[in-house]
């Protein structure tokens, strides 16, 4: 008979201990509650039960999209707020000629750099003079 050892993934601990209904947070403002699984007594790292991580990814994934449409009407509001077509602000982030109509459409996700710059036009649009 083959015995299966379990081993932490992270630190490679064999020993863990079982939780049961606690809550973990998504990003800096949402939470999954009654959560269980196993915790490594080594390095504390969390593996959950297979309903937890369902729950979890599901929570997760919809937190994500939520922030991702956050981001589009952001990337919208500030470009209109400078004046600016989304040609001219694709050639602003680097883009291709029809980069950012993909970005604010959701076919493309932006890279950080595009979403700082735009965050800092919109606190500072003076800016945008020095960065065209």
């Amino acid at each position: 008979m083959i015995t299966k050892t379990k081993l932490c993934g992270a630190c490679g601990g064999k020993t863990f201990t079982a939780f049961t209904g606690e809550t973990f947070p998504i990003g800096d403002d949402e939470q999954v509650s009654g959560l269980s699984g196993d915790r490594c007594d080594d390095c504390g790292e969390v593996y959950f039960d297979h309903e937890s991580q369902n729950r979890y990814v599901e929570a997760s994934d919809t937190w994500i999209l939520a922030r991702r449409e956050e981001e589009k009407k952001m990337l919208v509001r500030v470009r209109k707020k400078l004046g600016l077509t989304q040609h001219q602000a694709a050639k602003l982030t680097g883009g291709g000629h029809n980069a950012f109509g993909r970005y604010e459409r959701g076919e493309v996700q932006p890279m950080p750099a595009v979403v700082n710059l735009f965050k800092l036009l919109d606190k500072h649009p003076g800016l945008l003079a020095e960065v065209q």
